[in-house]
Formats: structure tokens, C-alpha cells, sequence
């Protein structure tokens, strides 16, 4: 048995930041982590040309703080994403080039519709409590009602209405129908708004950590050290008076508490003794992930540039949905990024490998012509047969989730803490939230032991 001040489940951002900032603050740690690698839904790999790939999160932008914080203590510079030439998005077949956010080039009144669409989730994502979405004004409402619903009420253009669906519904990895408005409009607001959340310059997708994402987990573990234990999923936790004790098939671990930073379906995996209180389960139960790809496509040069192409691209219903210039700093070789999500992801997971890149490939080809359908290497993510992600890359709350069982996102089970993007109230659904959740929750562990050290009451189970 392994004896130490806090357990921590879970090495993605969350877990490694929790146990980063406990063991800087001179407590003794284990990190158990289920995989045989860390950086949970990040994950970068570098090829043989010393270029790198995030096969997961990739992107960090203005207002995340915190994220920026760790590449700051770790030496780790960010470049800026390639925006320069045009975008696309493709609907019915007919391909629109524009800049900027707003397809202006499809019709005035497909335009027109959308612009004021985005300002109107705008005006209602400032009127969430970000700590507390459930107690907005409209919360009951708009708990009750889906995306879907809300943008067939709101938006009469159908190529409007089929882009704005794609992108929205795409953050959740989910058919707009399973995605609650209030969790729509929260989530959006953690980040600033849809304009950040669906942009790019100044915007979600600002720019990139130089190396990677794996550039700033990898020194975060070598600090971690031996502390880090891999291949060890948690099978039980037990939690008594005294602590908690956490076991995976070959090891068991004893610690005065344990915060789980691992996505709320995996948590659900877990036998918890006694039993979590009857919110917190049912909340296990009912935030779940959806389906994603996320493709590296390879070629010797980003060709699209020359072309007058930023290499950001849209088309909904495609196999390639959303495309994106995914370079290193230097330019070279030329990454295009596919990402593809919801039902859409679900349909091509049904087609073999070599299918699913003729698929892809074609649909590249399409847009930028036939030299997309010759790339030197095709590097393939399918998130959403991950064991240990459970799907996409945020879970997400259907309708009614928010407002019944919101208040136990972060609230702490006796002994259990909980991190995970999820639970930020700042940056929900980014790498930055998983940092800033990682934070939280080692700050409230060490102040449980303040409160013990200074003659108060230990908590409750």
C-alpha cells in the first residue's frame, strides 16, 4: 500500500495541475492515471521529423489565463493560428470564401440571419451567473428546451440555420436534440460569448503552444516525478473518518482525501463506498460525452496557403466537417486538421479504416482541390472509442440536468474532490478550465487541512 497526503485520479490537465500545485505546497502525492500515458483528452505526438500533432485539445486564447500561467512556468512559448487568405464554408454544394467570423458572401439574408442570431446568444449569455447558471432568470426555461428547438424557432435561413447548428452543436460532440439550451448559453459565457467560442483570431482558436500541448504536461510530470502512476485505473474508492483508500487492479493507495479529475462518465465507473450522495451520482448519469474524430492530414507544404486559403473550412453533413491549418510554428510540413463530430462522427465510425480516409480525402479534394487527396501521412483519433475519455471532448447536460442537478458539479463528497474542465466555472470545455479546475481543487483540499491544523471540524462524510 501506498501511503501519501492526496490521491489524485486522473492524469489529464486537471489531475496533473492538482497534483503539480500539492506537491509545490510540500504535500506528498500519487497520481493514478488509467492509460499508459498522460495528457487525458491532449495528447501530442511527435514524428520523426521532430514536427508534433494534438491528436486532442490544441488551442488555447485571450482570457485563458491560466493555461498561459504553466507555459510561463515551464519556458513554453504559444504562435499565433494562421488566419491569413480566405475561409469556406460549403452548403448545398456551393462553396463560399469570406473573412472574419460572418460568411457575408452567401446570401444577404442567410447572412443577415446569422449575425443576428450571434448577437441575440450574446445578449442572453450575459445574463448567466457563471458560478451558478441554474439561478439565471431564464434558467427553468431554458433548461426545458434544446439547441434544436431554439434555433428552429430563431433562425428561418436553412443554410443559416445548417452552419449554425454544425458549430454550435459540434463544441458538444452531440446532435443539437440532446444538448440543453441553458447548458448551450452557459458554457458559451464561460468563455466569453459565441464569438469567442466560434472564432478564431482573438478567439478560441487564437493560437497554439509551441511543441504542443504535450510541451507543457511532459515538464509538468517530470516535476510530478515518481509520484505518477500509469496503467492504473481506479476501481473503488472507500472513504472513512480518517481518509480514503483507492484502489486499481494492483495497486492501493491510502491518502487523508482523493480528487477525481476524470470526465463525469468515467467517474461513474467508479465504486464509490459509501455510496455518493444521491445528486452527485444521478449527475454521473446524465452528463455524457458524444462522438468526435479528429484527423491530422499530412503534406509536404500547407499548399492551401499559396492558394489564398487560410485552410479553415465548413461544410455540414460532410465526412470532413470542419477543417483547419494545424502547422507547427515554422510551416512546415502542412497539417490540415479535420475535425468531425455528433451523428456525423457516429456514421463514418461505421465504415472501415480505408473507407473512412476515402471518405475524408474526397471531401478534402472538394475544396481544395486534388492535391488534398495525396497527403504523406494520415494521423486518425477516434475519441470516441476511447476507454478512458467516454466520448468527446466535453461531456454535456441534456435538458433538465442543469437546474436539478447542477449545484453538485464541484461540490465536494465528504473526502472526494472533483476537478475537470466540467467543473470550471471559467473556460468550461478548454484546456484552461481542466488547469483552472486542477487549481481549485487542490486549493480546497489544503484548506480542509488549514481548517484541521487550526482545531476545526474535519468534514462530514
Amino acid at each position: 500500500m501506498t501511503d501519501v497526503d492526496y490521491c489524485v485520479v486522473g492524469g489529464g490537465f486537471a489531475g496533473l495541475t492538482a497534483a503539480l500545485r500539492l506537491k509545490q505546497a510540500g504535500r506528498s502525492v500519487a497520481l493514478l492515471e488509467a492509460r499508459d500515458r498522460l495528457g487525458g483528452r491532449t495528447f501530442t505526438e511527435v514524428r520523426e521529423d521532430g514536427s508534433w500533432i494534438d491528436r486532442g485539445g490544441a488551442w488555447i486564447g485571450p482570457g485563458q489565463d491560466r493555461i498561459y500561467a504553466l507555459m510561463n512556468e515551464f519556458g513554453v512559448p504559444s504562435y499565433k493560428q494562421y488566419t491569413d487568405g480566405e475561409a469556406m464554408m460549403v452548403v448545398d454544394g456551393k462553396q463560399y470564401r469570406y473573412t472574419g467570423t460572418i460568411p457575408w458572401t452567401m446570401s444577404p439574408w442567410a447572412a443577415l440571419n446569422l449575425g443576428a442570431v450571434f448577437l441575440e446568444l450574446g445578449r442572453m449569455c450575459t445574463t448567466i451567473p457563471l458560478e451558478a447558471p441554474w439561478t439565471a432568470k431564464n434558467a427553468d426555461q431554458w433548461d426545458q428546451i434544446t439547441l434544436a428547438h431554439w434555433l428552429d424557432s430563431n433562425i428561418l435561413s436553412k443554410p443559416a440555420h445548417e452552419l449554425l447548428e454544425t458549430a454550435i452543436a459540434g463544441c458538444y460532440t452531440s446532435a443539437a436534440s440532446e444538448v440543453s439550451l441553458l447548458f448551450v448559453l452557459y458554457q458559451m459565457a464561460s468563455g466569453g460569448g459565441p464569438s469567442f467560442v466560434l472564432g478564431v483570431k482573438d478567439a478560441a482558436e487564437d493560437a497554439r503552444p509551441v511543441g504542443g500541448m504535450g510541451a507543457i504536461y511532459r515538464p509538468m510530470a517530470a516535476e510530478i516525478g515518481d509520484s505518477i502512476y500509469l496503467s492504473q485505473p481506479v476501481r473503488d474508492i472507500h472513504q472513512d473518518a480518517d481518509g480514503v483508500t483507492v484502489r486499481s487492479d494492483t495497486s492501493t493507495v491510502r491518502a487523508r482525501r482523493v480528487i477525481v479529475a476524470v470526465p463525469l462518465a468515467i467517474a461513474s465507473q467508479i465504486r464509490y463506498e459509501p455510496m455518493l450522495p444521491v445528486d452527485r451520482s444521478l449527475l454521473h448519469q446524465r452528463m455524457p460525452s458524444g462522438a468526435i474524430f479528429k484527423i491530422a492530414v499530412v503534406y509536404d507544404e500547407p499548399f492551401w496557403r499559396h492558394d489564398g486559403l487560410s485552410g479553415q473550412s465548413a461544410a455540414p453533413g460532410s465526412p470532413a466537417t470542419v477543417t483547419i491549418d494545424a502547422c507547427t510554428d515554422i510551416g512546415r510540413p502542412g497539417v490540415l486538421c479535420v475535425i468531425t463530430e455528433g451523428p456525423i462522427a457516429r456514421q463514418i465510425g461505421q465504415l472501415d479504416e480505408a473507407e473512412r480516409r476515402a471518405a475524408i480525402l474526397g471531401a478534402l479534394a472538394e475544396r481544395f482541390g486534388d492535391k488534398a487527396r495525396s497527403p504523406v501521412d494520415y494521423i486518425e483519433q477516434n475519441w470516441s472509442g476511447e476507454r478512458y475519455s467516454g466520448g468527446g471532448m466535453l461531456s454535456h447536460a441534456p435538458t433538465g440536468v442543469l437546474t436539478q442537478f447542477g449545484p453538485a458539479l464541484r461540490q465536494p463528497c465528504g473526502r472526494i474532490h472533483w476537478a475537470g474542465t466540467e467543473s470550471s466555472a471559467v473556460m468550461c470545455g478548454w484546456v484552461d478550465g481542466a488547469v483552472r479546475s486542477g487549481e481549485r481543487a487542490a486549493s480546497e483540499v489544503l484548506e480542509h487541512e488549514t481548517v484541521t491544523a487550526l482545531g476545526g471540524s474535519p468534514a462530514h462524510l
